[in-house]
């Protein structure tokens, strides 16, 4: 898959006293779009606790380029920067563009998986491992060891 892209739409909600997008709302959004891809390829709710396992991040940091306002048109994507070979950590990276192409911010995720009953980190099934191959990866991706 080369590209994973959904749109957003600003609430009135989503907005600080500045009238601009609140700063956790950037977050909310890529939690949306990550979720929406595992989802889309099988990993759901009900399949994690299925087999007992769940996504947790351990690292969340946005670099905010452009502010964000009502009215502005917005996509998000979704690229997988890095990755374990069997894996079991992760990170992935959303850009978030507003009216086109320019980018508003950049957010970055790095996360793994954990057991559900043990409370540890686990190597995920294989079919993590299917999807996590057909999300896009980003122009820099690197495999970790």
């Amino acid at each position: 898959m080369s590209t994973y892209i959904k749109p957003l739409e600003i609430r009135w909600s989503d907005l600080d006293p500045n009238f601009h997008l609140r700063h956790s709302v950037y977050y909310d959004f890529g939690a949306y779009v990550r979720v929406s891809f595992l989802g889309e390829h099988g990993l759901t709710p009900s399949f994690m606790i299925k087999h007992q396992f769940g996504p947790i991040l351990f690292r969340e940091e946005c670099v905010f380029r452009r502010e964000l306002k009502m009215g502005d048109t917005i996509t998000i994507d979704v690229q997988l920067l890095r990755t374990r070979p069997d894996f079991s950590r992760w990170s992935i990276q959303h850009n978030i563009r507003k009216n086109g192409d320019e980018i508003a911010a950049i957010l970055t995720v790095d996360g793994a998986w954990m057991d559900v009953v043990q409370r540890k980190l686990t190597v995920p099934p294989d079919t993590v491992k299917h999807v996590f191959e057909k999300m896009p990866k980003a122009e820099q991706f690197a495999w970790d060891k």
